[in-house]
């Protein structure tokens, strides 16, 4: 190499700004080169009876020497050292910072030029000397990657200028190759036909696993993807995950300081500095599901004429799945639909301090208090509030429990199976060392995990539960069947003999019909056997289905969406989720026309049944549990009241639809029971007038509480008779109305309407 063209490659030196990692790679290898050629000129340049180097700073003699004796040197000329002469004479330098300065060039060179553009490639696997074997995983890992869809990805600033997934990675060197640029340089070069490929395949594969983790964030992975295992999802995907850019704003500081003006004054600037520059980064956006919860559609109670219709007639719901589904609803930010709203459930979710009955010949009390409404003054509101038996523990029967666990592919969420187990391990914790439980799942099939059990052996049944797993489509027919065997083999004549279905309600194979399913329900009614059902999870939530079933069970239905829900319904109230005190529980209202104009009653439409149907000890109605309360209300518009909204008749006497018996009483109230074991009524009456007034504040904490939920239910449905009554109204008066509230239910509601009243804004 020439002076000329030693100076300009100094002068480029100057302007070079290589990388941290291309420097030290580069700096290795050079100085590897240049040790070895070194050493292949020192073994050939030394006579054979000269065993030492001397150089132009020290001599070293053949021969030991006395002080002051002089020394014999000899210089020996390599091209190694050739080069480092230049160095110095161009430089100025001493042969030691020379060789120093060459050996840092050399490192740059290979830096910039070689290693900048290396492209990342893996390990030869096929060879089995010195090359670090590929684990199987990683082989399938990249076989997945290539096999996998390709991903549009828009380029950005940040991924042009190297991202951290294409930096190159040192090339393996095998043991005994020469350790030379050149050597180097060849083994990056056999390889750069496949590097692109290689690239494009883990570049894909990165991205895929970025889509999946975002979307397990959301929980909407589908489970082949997280588990490995195929999986039956009736979900329906309206949009899928995608991935989209979003801009990252430059990262700026303000400065203030003084600077020196042109006229000899100082002056104060302020300046804003760019810290981080603008950038963008991609954004996994997780699939959109369609929404699939069924509800039964129902239209509210109209107001009714008392004198064309004095009677009033429906069967009681003790269920709360509809106020659970709400708060779930509500809590992720989403207002359910009008359907999903029934009013009843929602204001007997809480538990009220009416008076109860004294022994179990007598299941429940009626209360009734006739009060003012709050949303419109010319009406008033009647509230039937009943409370059920609760038996001391001497008195508490034994049970005979099927757990009937859904473990279909669409329970495979944290909020289903996951939440369904540790619900039922709540439950096992509530029963006596001599109930017995069984556990059937059904997914594909139906099958027996635990045969009939002593409670007391919670290891073995919790090892049951805790082996559980999701996958398939949903045999509901044969898992019913099953559970219902299993209970007939343990059945206990003198106790409780239910079976507890857990379920998203997703019945795809087996019953032809919802018909069907009922008949067979109601078979195995009659035999002493009945039928609760536990709700979980969203977007494919059947409600409709699981009303029918627990409607004709002789069972609850209550929707678990927490743990804390299932502490309520499973172990602080396990007497209400187990043990029936009444059945059949019908109530009858007739209205005075003399007194009362209209009336309407609020929420238990689907529960509605014909005037004949209450006198027909045949017919079905709900059930009343230990402990559980019940409230009805009816907005009741008196005679003259300027709130009427029905008109006489033109061409019908009023006289002649109206008996005129000269009582003031405002309605008569009838309610049917059968005891447990019985299959005869009990009647009950009550009549209703003016020594049933109270004030809504002398109405007591439950009544206003009651009134205050009922009207949050009404204004979810859209009912007009809200419509300038504000849920900030509804708020105050059940603030006014928390009571004790000893689990915090009712403060929790509170908060659920503050939420809602900003959903809505």
């Amino acid at each position: 190499m020439s002076d000329e063209e030693l100076n300009k490659l100094a002068a480029e030196m100057q302007n070079i700004k290589p990388s941290e990692a291309a420097r030290k790679r580069g700096m290795d290898a050079a100085m590897a080169a240049f040790d070895t050629e070194f050493a292949a000129q020192k073994d050939t340049a030394l006579d054979p009876a000269e065993q030492k180097i001397s150089n132009d700073f020290q001599g070293i003699a053949a021969e030991p020497r006395p002080t002051g004796q002089s020394t014999y040197t000899k210089h020996v000329q390599t091209s190694g050292s050739s080069l480092m002469s230049k160095f110095k004479n161009i430089m100025a330098f001493n042969q030691k910072t020379a060789m120093f300065m060459g050996g840092a060039t050399a490192a740059l060179m290979v830096g910039l030029v070689v290693f900048s553009n290396t492209p990342y490639q893996l390990p030869d696997q096929t060879s089995s000397e010195g090359y670090s074997s590929v684990s199987a995983e990683v082989q399938s890992e990249v076989a997945d990657a290539k096999s996998k869809d390709d991903i549009t990805i828009k380029s950005t600033k940040r991924q042009e200028s190297a991202p951290a997934m294409q930096r190159p990675t040192p090339v393996p060197v095998k043991p005994g190759a020469p350790q030379s640029v050149d050597g180097l340089m060849a083994d990056i070069g056999k390889n750069d036909a496949e590097a692109p490929a290689m690239n494009r395949s883990r570049e894909q594969k990165f991205r895929t696993e970025q889509s999946q983790s975002a979307a397990r964030a959301f929980g909407n992975v589908p489970a082949e993807q997280e588990s490995g295992e195929t999986r039956n999802d009736d979900r329906v995907l309206a949009k899928p995950a995608q991935s989209v850019e979003r801009s990252i704003p430059a990262v700026t500081k303000t400065e203030t300081r003084r600077i020196l003006d042109k006229d000899g004054s100082y002056k104060t600037i302020t300046e804003t500095i760019v810290v981080q520059d603008a950038t963008t980064e991609l954004v996994t956006i997780p699939p959109v599901y369609k929404n699939r919860d069924r509800f039964e559609d129902f239209k509210p109670n109209p107001v009714t004429s008392a004198k064309d219709t004095p009677v009033s007639t429906f069967s009681i719901d003790v269920d709360t799945a509809s106020y659970s589904f709400l708060r779930s609803s509500i809590n992720r930010g989403q207002i359910p639909q009008p359907s999903a709203i029934r009013v009843e459930e929602m204001i007997n979710y809480f538990p009220y301090d009416y008076e109860a009955p004294k022994s179990a010949d007598e299941p429940f009390k009626a209360n009734v208090t006739v009060t003012p409404s709050p949303w419109n003054a010319d009406t008033k509101l009647m509230h039937i509030g009943i409370k059920g038996y609760v038996p001391p523990a001497s008195e508490r029967q034994s049970s005979n429990i099927v757990f009937l666990i859904d473990t279909s592919g669409s329970m495979n969420q944290a909020n289903k199976l996951p939440l369904l187990i540790n619900s039922f391990k709540l439950l096992l914790g509530t029963l006596d060392d001599d109930d017995t439980v069984s556990i059937v799942t059904y997914a594909g099939s139906a099958g027996t995990v635990l045969e009939p059990t002593p409670a007391s052996d919670k290891n073995k049944i919790n090892e049951a539960l805790n082996r559980l797993s999701a996958g398939g489509s949903t045999a509901g027919a044969a898992g019913l069947e099953l559970a219902y065997q299993k209970a007939a083999e343990s059945f206990d004549a003198d106790g409780v003999n239910r079976v507890i279905l857990a379920t998203d309600g997703d019945f795809n194979v087996g019953f032809s019909s919802n018909e069907e399913m009922k008949r067979f329900i109601e078979k195995k009614r009659e035999s002493g056997i009945f039928l609760s059902v536990l709700g979980f999870g969203n977007g494919n939530y059947n409600d409709e289905l699981m009303q029918t079933l627990a409607q004709n069970g002789n069972g609850v239905a209550a929707y678990i969406d927490s743990l804390s829900e299932a502490n309520k319904v499973l172990a602080d109230e396990s007497g209400g989720a187990l043990f029936t005190i009444a059945k059949d529980v019908k109530i009858q209202v007739e209205f005075n026309p003399a007194t009362i104009a209209e009336y309407r009653l609020i929420g238990y439409e689907t529960r509605a049944l014909k005037r004949e149907d209450f006198n027909n000890d045949k017919v079905d109605a709900g059930e009343i549990n230990s402990g559980h309360t019940v409230t009805a209300i009816y907005e009741m518009t008196p005679v003259g009241s300027k709130a009427v909204t029905i008109d006489d008749l033109r061409y019908v006497s009023a006289d002649a639809r109206t008996t005129d018996t000269g009582s003031d009483e405002f309605a008569f109230v009838k309610i049917r029971h059968k005891l447990p074991n019985s299959d005869t009524s009990t009647l009950q009456t009550f009549p209703i007038g003016e020594a049933q007034e109270r004030s809504l504040k002398r109405a007591g904490d439950d009544m206003r509480f009651a009134t205050a939920v009922a009207i949050v239910g009404q204004k979810l449905r859209g009912d007009t008779q809200l419509a300038d009554f504000s849920y900030k109204d509804a708020i105050k008066l059940a603030n006014g109305a928390k009571g004790e509230d000893e689990h915090g239910y009712r403060a929790e509601f509170v908060q659920l309407v503050r939420l809602l009243d900003s959903l809505q804004q």
